[in-house]
């Protein structure tokens, strides 16, 4: 799958979405782009499930909230048999948070938030960006997640790399996401001790959404892990996920401390948060205290900012494209000469526990 664009045939699309109004905007609306081909609408997964063995659509757009088989459940079904990019239509509900996170989690590589009211007003006006997001997930290789997904889950890292870190040692560790980065942090935050050095992450995600995220990755994680709040202390054994929404996430040292700020700001590298934001600012403030790593996502946000870490003297690390459901963010921060290294998603927790017990020599791999 996500071969359309290579072959400069049209992107085949199947929309799932259990409301009629919803159907009918996302099909016409989609058909307008002469780069896209709707192959399909369906009322529930059971009439997905067909269309989608017969037709094998380049991308599904799909509605995680529905009687019957949520999508959620479907997605889990389809995506090992059937790996197909994935683009979560979903409400902004407290349940469809919950929903959109597992869908994430599953294997979705992007959402789009449904307007709550004024549906046939507001959700035309959002399909420039919905077309976007759909041809951007045709490029998306969901195979591998697939793939990554069926092997044994990998333990947590349970021996130490050299010691204990004291909350005065300043180590610091900052990780940037997008596309495939959900499901990919849930595998590789769970592997990191409970005293290991304090992760930031920033992963592109919709308003409201992050506090669900976290709140997932700390039932999972022995380090705890929520999302970040201005002025928060930065120390061992704590993950803190920016906010999505208006604010940058960043961090100051004060004294012998770090805390984080959050600011309001326009996009950075098209984001807000932004994962260049946070970096520059682990770069000013941490430098060779700084180990970092940018993972699965399109665009470039990150690759500034890792170069500039990775100038400071801190250790700098990308995912790799064979382990990437979207190469592009890797491969900018890798191509911008930022990342001494390319790892595979599962090395990269104890990767970046080595860089910052001084472990391994640095590499201009």
């Amino acid at each position: 799958m996500g071969n359309a664009q290579a072959s400069n045939r049209k992107i085949r699309v199947l929309v799932v979405d259990d409301s009629a109004l919803a159907r009918k905007i996302l099909a016409e609306g989609l058909a307008r782009d002469p780069q896209i081909e709707v192959v399909g609408v369906a009322r529930d997964p059971y009439v997905a499930w067909d269309i989608l063995l017969r037709e094998r659509p380049d991308v599904v757009t799909l509605d995680v909230e529905m009687p019957g088989m949520d999508g959620v459940t479907f997605l889990k079904e389809y995506m090992p048999i059937v790996p197909t990019p994935t683009v979560v239509v979903s409400a902004f509900t407290e349940r469809g948070k919950k929903v959109t996170i597992a869908a994430l989690e599953a294997g979705a590589v992007d959402v789009v938030l449904k307007p709550r009211i004024g549906v046939v007003d507001e959700f035309p006006l959002m399909m420039d960006e919905i077309r976007q997001r759909v041809k951007a997930a045709a490029r998306a290789n969901v195979a591998r997640q697939a793939r990554a997904r069926s092997r044994p889950h990998r333990p947590a890292v349970t021996s130490e790399p050299g010691r204990v870190i004291p909350a005065s040692d300043h180590k610091v560790i900052a990780i940037g996401a997008s596309a495939g980065g959900v499901s990919a942090l849930t595998q590789i935050i769970p592997a990191f001790p409970p005293s290991a050095p304090p992760i930031l992450i920033v992963q592109h995600m919709p308003p409201g959404f992050t506090a669900s995220f976290a709140e997932r990755l700390n039932h999972l994680s022995p380090m705890e892990v929520r999302e970040a709040r201005d002025g928060d202390l930065v120390h061992p054994g704590l993950v803190l996920v920016a906010p999505g929404g208006k604010r940058h996430m960043e961090v100051r040292r004060q004294g012998e401390e770090y805390r984080v700020v959050l600011t309001e700001g326009e996009k950075v590298s098209g984001h807000v948060p932004s994962v260049d934001m946070l970096f520059f600012s682990i770069a000013r403030y941490a430098g060779r205290n700084a180990a970092a790593a940018v993972l699965t996502g399109m665009g470039n946000d990150g690759a500034a900012g890792l170069l500039a870490i990775r100038r400071a003297g801190g250790r700098t690390f990308v995912q790799d494209e064979q382990t990437s459901v979207v190469f592009g963010m890797p491969r900018a921060a890798w191509e911008k000469g930022g990342a001494e290294r390319q790892v595979p998603l599962e090395e990269i927790p104890m990767r970046l526990l080595e860089a910052l017990s001084g472990e391994i020599a640095s590499t201009k791999e």
